[in-house]
């Protein structure tokens, strides 16, 4: 990728442009690095205790009856922004969604199974497991170069 910086001083706010023939995840990347959308934190309830919880500490993120949970080692808190808002926000390089309802943290993911059968089995560091589901194998793969 060729960058190029030009400085002008019309230009108070930085304005950056990107001009590239297709958008792929890279692209997807830089620009969510570049419009700082990701947040280093989420506020999460459990019972009546609200709780800042740091996005590293953060294993996976799924969604059930309506609701959006946030399990981190400290235990499982209710949050109240929906999955694509999570997904949108949280960093690219560690986070990435493996089903409908749910996204996971890379860095806490201790190894994948490919199996034969196609399906993705996912071992957390924690000794806890989930499932990619069928239609973000590919995806996955892709994030994990296979």
């Amino acid at each position: 990728m060729k960058v190029e910086l030009k400085i002008d001083n019309n230009y108070k706010t930085p304005l950056c442009v990107i001009y590239t023939d297709q958008i792929t995840e890279e692209i997807k990347s830089y620009i969510t690095k570049l419009s700082c959308t990701t947040q280093n934190t989420v506020t999460g309830k459990s019972g009546d205790n609200v709780s800042i919880i740091n996005q590293n500490d953060i294993i996976n993120i799924y969604a059930n009856n309506g609701k959006v949970f946030a399990v981190t080692d400290r235990g499982k808190f209710t949050v109240t922004q929906r999955l694509y808002e999570l997904e949108n926000s949280l960093d690219y390089n560690k986070f990435v969604r493996i089903s409908k309802s749910e996204i996971i943290n890379l860095e806490k993911v201790s190894r994948f199974n490919l199996k034969i059968s196609g399906t993705v089995y996912v071992l957390f560091k924690n000794g806890k497991s989930t499932y990619v589901s069928r239609r973000y194998v590919s995806k996955i793969k892709e994030r994990l170069g296979v």
